[in-house]
């Protein structure tokens, strides 16, 4: 069962969110999420893509970085903000209601870290190309991409499989909210692509959920 397809649901509830994933995931998303943000350190300038809630952009602010949220939609916006004034560490926060279309305006080599939390899943293919050519050049050099997210298998009897646990949540999921997320098909490779070079590749067991780590490449290597 894709689990993010649920997410999707929950996103129409958001006052919801939070403990629907947590059942939903049995809270592993949350380790997940703790291992993602362990290469965060104090003072880095670090931008969310797709924050929803918090989940990610709250555990880099409590390490001390400086993190910029944005997310499409305001209510769950809404609900991080409190969360970080509950979790006093508002102040190393900032909330903006945009997408990644909008991330021409960020400023070149401007961040050290870029966060996706099953936001790459959400963006056509197209949309996930042009940001990920944005990430690259947002980011400093030597600065990482860290990403979790719902990949399409390689293996073909996997493949099928995800794809048949997919399909009635899929209707479900566009019956409630009239959208629907794609499981990302070669991500490794289109991040390549991009022009970032991969760290590390950890996969689930049936190898549709991804957790990937990338760096800029320093100045001067091509």
């Amino acid at each position: 069962m894709s689990t993010f397809i649920l997410m999707k649901i929950l996103e129409s509830v958001p006052s919801r969110y939070d403990q629907g994933i947590y059942i939903l995931t049995l809270g592993k998303l949350n380790k997940v999420y703790d291992r993602l943000t362990s290469y965060i350190k104090k003072e880095q300038k670090v931008l969310d893509l797709g924050c929803g809630t918090g989940a990610l952009t709250l555990r880099a602010a409590k390490k001390g970085a400086k993190v910029k949220g944005i997310d499409i939609n305001p209510q769950m916006l809404e609900i991080a903000q409190k969360k970080a004034k509950k979790l006093n560490v508002n102040q190393n926060i900032e909330l903006y209601e945009m997408g990644v279309a909008e991330l021409e305006r960020e400023k070149s080599e401007s961040y050290d870290m870029v966060m996706s939390g099953l936001c790459f899943s959400e963006l056509t293919k197209n949309e996930l190309i042009n940001t990920l050519k944005e990430v690259k050049r947002i980011l400093k050099p030597g600065g990482l991409l860290l990403v979790v997210d719902e990949v399409r298998p390689k293996n073909i009897l996997k493949k099928i499989l995800n794809e048949i646990s997919r399909f009635p949540l899929l209707i479900i999921t566009y019956l409630i909210t009239q959208t629907t997320i794609h499981s990302i098909e070669s991500l490794p490779e289109k991040i390549k692509e991009s022009g970032l070079s991969i760290e590390s590749v950890k996969l689930n067991s049936i190898e549709n959920f991804i957790e990937l780590v990338a760096k800029s490449r320093d100045r001067g290597i091509k």
